[in-house]
């Protein structure tokens, strides 16, 4: 997971600040244009990878204009329900790692339409389902015990749904498969790839990484809260060093030795759970200092 906080460190300037808003916008405008004409997302915006391959490549992009839905009731509930927890999982992660895992359900989804077609020379335009649905899974893994009202009269608690909806797509996959070895179909055998290719950002992120532990919740959130007060307290103090011939505030800075980003860029800065308080703790002196209490 290194690469991560060297890449958020690099490029999190970029990462675009509550993105699930302008997600669900997009879903809302979608739906509006469907009321309007039915078929223009079909016709023009779907993820068809033979209309792609003629030149249409606005299609990478607007298949994620599909409303969740038809009816304005499941559109409203849809809306509210993945902008909470596009939401929740930025507020967790950071807006960087958040925008990072729906970039690659974007790819993936992109690459398994390829992968469908490759197989059987068919288009399979699949829209926004498994990017929501990864969008669950991880809000399931990272909130297992948030309670979900089921049609409105029922407490579930989410990692139950995350786990029946889990069986019902490994039933998809697996009866795809051997429907494909029994018939010798190649399409069904390129449904069940399409199925796992399209969720690989959520088998990435949970289940092939070792450290998938260090972007939890509690972690992310000391972490929000102390970079909220240092933020708070460089503005009202004004703390800064003098580097280059300029005055640079500092983003991070070990509680033990004093030394910041500012001295190497090589340097890593962690919390330490330990101790009673928001500390931060350069590599060389995480496992080594005493904790404060």
């Amino acid at each position: 997971m290194k690469w991560l906080y060297k890449a958020e460190r690099k490029f999190g300037k970029y990462a675009i600040s509550n993105l699930m808003k302008y997600i669900v916008i997009l879903y809302v405008i979608g739906f509006a244009l469907t009321m309007v004409m039915p078929e223009v997302y079909y016709t023009w915006l779907s993820l068809d990878i033979q209309k792609i391959l003629q030149g249409q490549i606005w299609r990478l992009v607007t298949f994620l204009i599909q409303p969740p839905d038809s009816n304005i009731f499941f559109v409203l509930i849809s809306v509210y329900l993945y902008y909470m927890i596009g939401t929740s999982l930025e507020n967790a992660w950071g807006s960087f790692l958040f925008n990072l895992y729906f970039l690659m359900g974007i790819i993936f989804n992109i690459l398994a339409v390829v992968i469908f077609y490759a197989i059987t020379g068919l288009s399979y335009p699949i829209g926004i389902e498994y990017i929501n649905q990864s969008l669950f899974f991880a809000f399931a893994a990272m909130y297992p015990n948030m309670q979900f009202t089921l049609f409105f009269l029922i407490p579930i608690k989410v990692k139950y749904l995350a786990w029946i909806y889990g069986a019902l797509m490994g039933y998809q996959v697996i009866s795809n498969v051997s429907l494909g070895i029994r018939t010798g179909q190649w399409i069904f055998i390129g449904v069940a790839l399409t199925v796992v290719v399209a969720m690989a950002n959520f088998l990435i992120f949970f289940l092939m990484t070792r450290n998938y532990k260090r972007i939890s919740p509690a972690q992310m959130k000391r972490k929000a809260a102390f970079k909220r007060e240092i933020h708070n307290a460089e503005r009202s103090r004004g703390q800064a060093v003098y580097r280059d011939g300029r005055t640079v505030i500092t983003r991070h800075k070990c509680a033990v030795c004093g030394r910041s980003e500012l001295d190497d860029d090589n340097l890593e800065f962690r919390f330490c759970s330990k101790c009673n308080g928001n500390y931060e703790y350069c590599s060389d002196h995480l496992f080594t200092h005493t904790h404060v209490q």
